[in-house]
């Protein structure tokens, strides 16, 4: 059939998400569709083929949203149907929001064999406020441990729609794909909008190639766009020439014009990240759109670090590297930074700890960057004695203790969800790190939905790994920002023989610091290979050492050829080999290995 027939009226187009926790088989069920739809050959077929990073592959999660336009013939009619493929995990829920904010319809998936998790709810809930047609899905029907009945009750409780209405469905044996696709078609809205207005389209992605820079992948609400045109970007006030623009299938496709309604990118030769925002609204300079799309805001960075090149050479090149990222990563923010441990280097800012690892992931993989990463910590709020409001990043940007009043730290809202067996323990861990139970409900008589009010500093740490480890993987966690509060925190310092370590300190809870401070001495003990002379691992708040451990010196036995004789004889020889170690310690200066660096953030 004949390109020209596929109806390009904005009737016959269905824009639509996917909203799934991880491993809720979003991107195999993705697989089918394309492969229904014929947009995917059986040649070209790979599993998760939207997942085009080797990490999403490896680690079985989408990190970027991905978009792709199918092409389906039913009740006569030939349909565009625009598949946004979003991320599923905590981290990424701002890339969640932005592909939400350009569709009209949404297919919930919920594993048939796991049941309704955290992140579902936050991005259902994102999804009903946009006024989402939901299309409720029940995956992995194919598998033993299913439990169709269970699941579908919560579903119902959660969305509100009729049971008849959840379709059951299995990525691995196309189980219900046909369905899902007759019911996008029927259900979800065609998009509004007026194409004769002026051009008002939203940026929803962005990726960085090496020969024509930044392709920005927008949905146009109002208006069109013609190839040639010059276009004026609102949140950065930059003016561009549209050199290409196109509908996305398995690779790009260049089109002459693109009318309200439509999915597809924009190439206009900008190589700087900073000038293609997500979310940023595109329209035209010689007629321009009254306002810019609702929604836009600047990613706010939730945890921060400092990345170091091992060799202090690569400075630059990580420069250029953590460019790149950022051009494919908007929520990504980065400002120089020295140590003077580390040398120069840079303070990035994650939106939370999977972000920060994937982000080392790919600096080690697409780069071949050897970085050293520092403790992460969050920002904190100090006021000053003169009542300046200062913002923090880094311990060893805290004024000194005199200047400051008090300091406040941010507070979250966390919702757990789990089986009822692990209330206890998870109770347990989540009042261990400063939280308040806020709620508690039971979603049905074995799952329960608990809210805490907690420090985000506390779950900086090892959180995460704890509370999947204490409910043997079933609990499901989910996060929002809830203002500040002031609290009781210290600036706790490491020090390698008395040199300060400034990598190594944390702005910490007073209550938790003696514990913390003696773990990472212990720890830091194991780790730093023994030299020619002693070596103390201190932990100290301002001049106050609250925990020790020594190294001990790497010893030559020098009475080995003393037979004999006097006790004088051989004191003679130690003391000899003493003053030689003093002054070795004068001199010498500790290395601090990479593994030392890590393993504070791995503090059990």
């Amino acid at each position: 059939m004949c390109s020209e027939n596929w109806g390009t009226r904005m009737d016959h187009i269905r824009n639509f998400c996917i909203i799934a926790h991880i491993d809720h088989g979003k991107s195999t069920l993705a697989d089918r569709l394309l492969m229904r739809t014929g947009t995917l050959q059986e040649r070209d077929f790979q599993d998760q083929v939207l997942d085009n990073m080797e990490l999403e592959r490896e680690r079985g999660i989408t990190i970027k949203s991905h978009a792709i336009q199918m092409q389906h013939h039913y009740g006569g009619k030939n349909y565009i149907l625009n598949l946004i493929d979003t991320p599923g995990h905590v981290d990424f829920s701002y890339e969640v929001s932005r592909s939400i904010a350009a569709c009209e319809g949404a297919l919930l998936i919920v594993d048939a064999t796991q049941g309704i998790q955290a992140q579902t709810i936050s991005n259902l809930y994102q999804a009903i406020d946009h006024n989402l047609e939901i299309i409720p899905v029940l995956n992995k029907m194919d598998m033993e441990s299913a439990m169709p009945d269970d699941v579908k009750d919560q579903i119902v409780d959660l969305v509100g729609c009729d049971r008849e209405e959840i379709i059951e469905a299995s990525g691995k044996t196309g189980l219900g794909v046909d369905e899902i696709l007759e019911t996008i078609i029927d259900k979800i809205p065609a998009p509004k909008g007026d194409p004769e207005a002026p051009l008002q389209a939203l940026i929803f992605d962005s990726v960085f190639n090496s020969y024509r820079g930044i392709f920005a992948y927008f949905r146009i609400m109002n208006g069109r766009i013609r190839k040639g045109e010059m276009v004026k970007f609102v949140a950065t006030g930059k003016e561009y020439d549209a050199d290409e623009i196109g509908v996305l299938k398995l690779g790009t496709e260049p089109r002459d014009e693109l009318a309200a309604g439509d999915v597809g990118y924009i190439i206009s030769g900008i190589k700087t990240s900073r000038e293609v925002k997500v979310g940023d609204t595109i329209t035209h300079v010689d007629r321009p759109c009254r306002e810019a799309i609702a929604g836009f805001e600047d990613v706010k960075p939730m945890v921060f670090a400092g990345i170091y090149p091992v060799d202090a050479d690569d400075y630059e090149d990580l420069r250029a590297s953590i460019e790149k990222l950022q051009l494919n990563d908007a929520s990504l923010t980065f400002v120089p930074e020295s140590s003077a441990a580390l040398g120069f280097g840079f303070r990035c800012g994650f939106l939370g700890l999977l972000h920060m690892e994937i982000i080392q992931e790919r600096l080690d993989r697409e780069f071949n960057m050897d970085v050293i990463t520092t403790v992460p910590n969050v920002s904190f709020k100090v006021m000053t004695t003169k009542g300046e409001v200062l913002e923090v990043h880094n311990p060893s940007g805290l004024p000194v203790a005199t200047a400051i009043d008090h300091i406040q730290e941010p507070y979250i809202f966390a919702q757990v969800i789990s089986q009822a067996d692990y209330v206890g323990p998870i109770m347990k861990l989540c009042l261990d790190k400063r939280g308040t139970l806020k709620n508690q409900v039971y979603l049905t008589s074995n799952r329960v939905e608990l809210t805490f009010e907690m420090p985000l500093a506390e779950i900086v740490f090892d959180f995460y790994d704890r509370l999947k480890s204490i409910s043997k993987g079933y609990a499901s966690f989910d996060y929002h920002p809830h203002g500040y509060q002031q609290a009781d925190l210290v600036k706790l310092d490491i020090l390698l023989n008395g040199e300060m370590v400034d990598a190594l300190s944390t702005l910490i809870h007073r209550a938790n610091a003696y514990d913390f401070g003696r773990r990472i001495c212990v720890k830091l003990k194991e780790l730093i290979p023994r030299q020619q002379y002693e070596v103390a691992i201190q932990a100290a708040i301002g001049a106050k050492v609250i925990a020790r451990e020594t190294v001990k010196a790497v010893r030559k036995d020098v009475t080995a050829k003393c037979y004999g004789g006097d006790i004088t004889r051989k004191r003679k020889l130690l003391e000899k080999q003493k003053k030689g170690k003093k002054r070795m310690r004068q001199v010498g200066n500790v290395e601090v290995p990479q593994s030392a660096f890590l393993a504070v953030l791995k503090l059990e």
